[in-house]
């Protein structure tokens, strides 16, 4: 069964979606931590892993600044 193409692809889209809610929670802590958050920054966070979204969840507590994020992004992105 865990072979199944249907199987695969109801895991791949509980993934993506749970991966989505991740997305969001992170950037309205963002804002909330430090304003609005351009959309090229938005962009990159929404472009990063599951596992680096979780290393960011994380980080973002230490965040004073946007300058901190960018600097976050610039040494944990791909």
């Amino acid at each position: 069964m865990q072979e199944s193409v249907v199987y695969q692809k109801i895991i791949r889209e509980g993934l993506e979606q749970g991966r989505c809610s991740e997305v969001k929670l992170i950037l309205r802590q963002l804002q909330r931590n430090l304003g609005k958050i351009g959309a090229e920054i938005q962009n990159q966070i929404q472009d990063l892993s599951f596992t680096q979204l979780e290393d960011l969840g994380e980080a973002l507590l230490d965040f004073q600044t946007e300058a901190d994020l960018i600097n976050w992004l610039s040494e944990n992105s791909n």
